[in-house]
């Protein structure tokens, strides 16, 4: 069994998905002692955000109008959709910046949506080839979104990733959220309760 460990905050240590990441990941160590973790952080390892160059996976591979900096960048593109395929479980950290999902992490899913790859358009529309996997969110925001209909529809993070993963295919997503993180301590003691005991609802 292999999970996708990605984290994108940038807070560093001080991160509170990173630190709901960590604890979802011990957990499943511990419930498949054979498991096999790869780790990106993209606040550290990030690809460059789609240019004209960085779309030539749409592409030939053997393409002889690649240039050179079109091989590269596909390179990192197939490094990254070969990761992703090959995961059975994907956790990812993602804070919300201005309601939604931070740019490195934008970045990757712009690489790793490809046509043929993660998707297929077919005469009756798309379908996602992603429906094996196991999809395990770990959000922290500053207020609290998920109560309300106008929080919700402020909300472009949780939505936006089951939007693109959904189009990839996934259907079981597991979601771990902290709310309230910058609204009082009393607030974020509350939010990190409620992310323990989704955490916890994971085991189930």
């Amino acid at each position: 069994m292999k999970l996708l460990h990605i984290d994108s905050s940038i807070s560093g240590q001080n991160s509170v998905t990173r630190s709901l990441t960590r604890q979802i990941v011990e957990q499943q160590r511990a419930a498949h002692p054979d498991l096999q973790v790869e780790y990106l952080d993209l606040a550290l390892q990030a690809p460059g955000p789609l240019s004209l160059d960085a779309l030539g996976f749409r592409l030939p591979p053997s393409a002889d109008s690649l240039t050179d900096v079109q091989r590269r960048e596909n390179a990192v593109s197939e490094a990254l959709v070969t990761q992703l395929i090959a995961a059975d479980v994907v956790v990812i950290g993602s804070p919300l910046y201005n309601f939604t999902i931070p740019a490195q992490l934008k970045a990757w899913l712009d690489r790793v949506a490809q046509g043929g790859r993660t998707f297929k358009y077919t005469e009756n529309g798309p379908v996602g080839l992603l429906g094996d996997k196991t999809v395990i969110l770990a959000l922290s925001r500053g207020g609290v979104y998920s109560t309300s209909d106008a929080g919700n529809a402020m909300e472009h993070q949780e939505s936006y990733l089951k939007t693109i993963f959904g189009f990839m295919g996934v259907t079981d997503f597991r979601v771990v959220r902290a709310e309230g993180m910058d609204m009082g301590p009393a607030s974020r003691e509350r939010g990190l309760a409620q992310a323990q005991e989704d955490i916890l609802a994971l085991a189930a």
